[in-house]
């Protein structure tokens, strides 16, 4: 009987060691650069379809931590934070055409004023984002690494600044919702065909 217990334990050993073996051997090499020797690394969430594209804000982000919690929320942090930028950019562009194009009583004023109040719906906004992606990973030191894509629609993110303009009486002055929204969208056209949409 001892030696049946033997066998079968040597053969589940095998069929375990032979299932190991087969699975490592099915991950690609990874790319070495043969003059410098560096090696190529994939970063999650690359594809086209994690990308800002024109009815889409999209970023993403990593955190890494010794506690999974805290790793998800550096990675959700840092997430929020490019496309705050990637949003905050976007308007501002938006907003300097737009004033090029309108007949703006002080277009100092009216840029300074909007771009803050666009702040504003920024971070109030970027509370509704959605994880469109997420893997982790354990490192050898045991430390976790947490990657995150998220991505805020177009459409909320006006329905924000046309509510925060609504606020103000001095903005409202100077506003033609029907023409900020075409450089808008515009502006979110060119950022999907640098993103090769």
């Amino acid at each position: 009987m001892k030696t049946y217990l033997n066998t079968t334990f040597a053969i589940l050993v095998l069929i375990a060691s032979m299932s190991l073996l087969s699975c490592k051997s099915k991950k690609a090499a990874p790319s070495i650069d043969k003059q410098t020797g560096a090696i190529e690394i994939s970063v999650p969430f690359s594809t086209k379809e994690y990308q800002s594209d024109k009815e889409n804000f999209r970023a993403k982000a990593s955190g890494n931590s010794m506690d999974l919690t805290t790793s998800k929320k550096i990675a959700l942090q840092n997430a929020k934070s490019e496309m705050a930028g990637l949003i905050q950019t976007t308007i501002k562009k938006v907003t300097e055409q737009y004033t090029n194009q309108r007949q703006v009583s002080n277009t100092q004023e009216f840029s300074n004023k909007f771009e803050e109040m666009a702040r504003e719906v920024t971070n109030q906004d970027l509370t509704d984002v959605r994880v469109i992606g997420e893997k982790i990973f354990q490192e050898p030191n045991n430390n976790y690494t947490y990657w995150v894509a998220i991505e805020a629609n177009k459409q909320n993110i006006l329905n924000g600044i046309d509510k925060g303009i609504s606020k103000n009486a001095k903005l409202m002055q100077d506003y033609d919702k029907k023409k900020f929204e075409e450089i808008f969208n515009q502006e979110m056209d060119k950022l999907a065909k640098e993103r090769g949409y």
